[in-house]
């Protein structure tokens, strides 16, 4: 079995590579961090080959999650290749990680992506002078288009076969170069023959992780700061300033004998930059395309989708002088005709059907809600509008780049958490996870829907109040939790790559769509059912007439659930909904979002309508859901991406406390102000 490596910048096509390569159906969205963990999977020409997709890293210094994967797979597994994919269009940039990975020892190709755009601008990259500078073959493709794929594929299959290890050009002024070679001498004894010129440089750079690896000891230490120190002094500049300058200054001249130049005008990103971050019209810009996102999904698609659903799934329609049933009511006649027994024809109807279509009913706002997504993210616009907010967020504590989890949190929010990976600063990481699930995400969604659309008459302004609300509190939450022990201030420059704009091949729009809402039903297939159907139990066994069993009709009050329900709605009758059937149903939110309005769907037929609420008790119900600890599987992430107990339980508190107060202040300052 060879196992080869794919690694580059973030946003070079790794994915869409390894796509190609592998078979796989992975998602690729234009921004940087898609990919935060690595994958693996056989090459569809020869199963023998096995490929890598590593997370995308400008760097192997361990300053970021993704970058301690890498580094961590690349030091310490060691793949038999490296296949180094760099963006042609970015060619400079790029090869500063190329420089660090030939210093690594493995065999390895230099894939130059993107050769279609180059070919559109009418630059001519010379391929043979950038092989020799380098030291190792290179083929140059376009991952998007197939393209050199092959070709690609295997040239680092044969450098895996053949094991001849890269040498490193020489890279540093000659000071340097002096330092290094004492650094070497010194340390002889520590470095190991696999990777020796990386150890050498990060032994210079004084990385500590790299000391323990090696047994680097105190006294050891302190001869090696003695010849870095000189050097220091004689190049009057910073041991890691030094080194960057040598990498910058060698992609930066390879880079320019390497790609002529095109005789064009502006490129087509350019130009859309110029009216997209306009320093006056940007914001606004911003607002309107966000704004309008929601705007279709929730009030255009939804107006429509929602009677239509509600008929298809429950109701009866004609259609050429017949009429047809719905999904509930032909289970029910169909079971009749099978003469079910009575409890299997509840279970069936009244638990599964009602309660996992309750939820199934939203799926065209949720489906138009992800492809906006999807089309966003493939653009490249996601990353501009993180560009355009830093300013803003950071007076919040937060970074330009939290805006990419909290716009991929109106989604979902599991996809939001993981990608705080991206953010450096672990505390503006951490903050940036504990609050992304305020947004409102795809689950939620129902849950805004049946409020607007059944107890407050003319609801359409809910939903926009429900994102404003959910952003209102990740960032006043930020504000007051950055600079506290649980969240000490870290200044860290902000920097993102902004991708060339595209439009997304519809297949890729379609995958991305198809990938999120598969996911969604997937949750509804799973932890809805088991949720329907254990809300169902709960609700039709309890006692009665003085012996537990299965309870007549009518006779819900007396049943497990309205137990449960009971022993809790003191704690939520300050809230305004006491009610034990709507207590069960935001218990049941923990398991999952959509579960809410499937167990209202079991418990109440007739919906929230029937319950009498008032208006501040509805928005007080849907706000406390809104910001409370997210499902299962967010906070399963959650606990992963705050890499600490003490933090994730900070979190989760956080959040109950703070969905309980606001959801405390709405119906009673709402209460006070019906009665002036």
């Amino acid at each position: 079995m060879v196992t080869i490596a794919l690694a580059g910048n973030p946003n070079a096509g790794k994915t869409t590579l390894f796509n190609a390569l592998t078979g796989d159906n992975q998602f690729v969205g234009n921004w940087p961090g898609v990919t935060v963990e690595r994958r693996e999977g056989g090459w569809r020409e020869d199963p023998s080959v096995r490929f890598v997709d590593l997370p995308g890293v400008y760097s192997l210094s361990p300053d970021t999650p993704e970058e301690v994967v890498t580094r961590r797979f690349l030091v310490e597994q060691r793949p038999d290749a490296l296949l180094n994919l760099v963006d042609g269009t970015n060619l400079e940039r790029n090869l500063y990680l190329t420089t660090q990975l030939l210093e690594l020892g493995i065999p390895m190709v230099v894939a130059v992506n993107r050769a279609d755009l180059l070919e559109r601008r009418g630059q001519k990259l010379n391929r043979d002078l950038l092989s020799r500078r380098l030291g190792c073959p290179v083929v140059v493709l376009s991952a998007a288009r197939g393209t050199g794929v092959a070709e690609a594929a295997q040239a680092a299959a044969a450098a895996a076969r053949r094991g001849e290890p890269v040498k490193p050009a020489p890279l540093f002024p000659p000071r340097a170069r002096r330092a290094l070679e004492d650094v070497e001498i010194l340390a002889s004894d520590h470095l190991p023959a696999a990777g020796r010129a990386w150890y050498l440089v990060k032994l210079f750079e004084g990385d500590q992780a790299v000391d323990q690896a090696l047994g680097v000891g105190l006294a050891l230490r302190q001869r090696l700061e003695v010849v870095i120190a000189a050097c220091e002094r004689d190049l009057e500049d910073d041991r890691e300033e030094i080194i960057a300058a040598g990498r910058y200054a060698f992609a930066g001249t390879l880079a320019r004998r390497c790609l002529t130049r095109g005789q064009g005008g502006q490129s087509l990103s350019q130009r859309l930059d110029r009216l997209l971050l306009h320093r006056v019209l940007a914001l606004p810009l911003l607002a309107v395309i966000l704004l309008g996102m929601f705007w279709v999904s929730i009030c255009l698609v939804g107006g429509w989708a929602e009677g239509a659903s509600q008929t298809l799934w429950q109701g009866s329609w004609t259609f050429l002088g017949r009429e047809h049933l719905g999904v509930v009511p032909l289970l029910a006649y169909g079971l009749e005709k099978l003469s079910c027994a009575p409890w299997l024809t509840a279970l069936l109807v009244d638990g599964v059907a009602a309660g996992v279509g309750a939820v199934l009913v939203f799926l065209p706002q949720l489906a138009t809600l992800f492809l906006c997504l999807t089309f966003l993210e493939g653009c490249g616009y996601l990353s501009r509008g993180a560009y355009l907010l830093d300013r803003g967020v950071r007076r919040f504590g937060l970074s330009g780049k939290s805006v990419v989890p909290y716009v991929l949190s109106c989604g979902c929010g599991v996809p939001g958490i993981l990608a705080c990976r991206t953010i450096r600063r672990t505390s503006c990481r951490r903050l940036t996870a504990m609050t992304a699930t305020f947004l409102p995400c795809g689950a939620k969604l129902p849950v805004i829907a049946l409020v607007a659309g059944t107890v407050i008459p003319g609801g359409w302004w809910v939903a926009p109040l429900a994102y404003l609300v959910g952003v209102a509190a990740a960032l006043l939450s930020s504000w007051l939790l950055s600079g506290s022990p649980w969240f000490p201030r870290e200044d860290v420059p902000f920097w993102m790559e902004l991708p060339d704009y595209r439009l997304p091949p519809l297949g890729e729009l379609l995958r991305g769509t198809g990938q999120r809402l598969g996911a969604f039903l997937r949750k509804a297939g799973s932890l809805l059912l088991l949720a329907s159907v254990a809300v169902w139990f709960a609700a039709s066994f309890g006692w009665e007439q003085g012996g537990f069993g299965e309870l007549s009709s009518g006779a819900l009050s007396g049943s497990l659930l309205a137990g449960v329900g009971r022993y809790l709605a003191p704690l939520f009758a300050p809230l305004g909904w006491g009610d034990w059937r709507l207590v069960v149903a935001a218990c049941s939110g923990l398991l999952a979002k959509e579960s809410i309005v499937s167990t209202l769907g079991v418990l109440c037929p007739g919906g929230l309508a029937g319950l009498s609420l008032t208006v501040p008790a509805a928005l007080s119900f849907l706000l406390f859901n809104l910001l409370c600890a997210p499902c299962l599987a967010a906070l399963a992430a959650l606990r992963q991406e705050m890499a600490s107990p003490r933090h994730f339980w900070f979190a989760v508190a956080y959040q109950t406390a703070l969905a309980w107060l606001t959801a405390f202040g709405v119906y009673q300052v709402g209460t006070l102000l019906l009665r002036l």
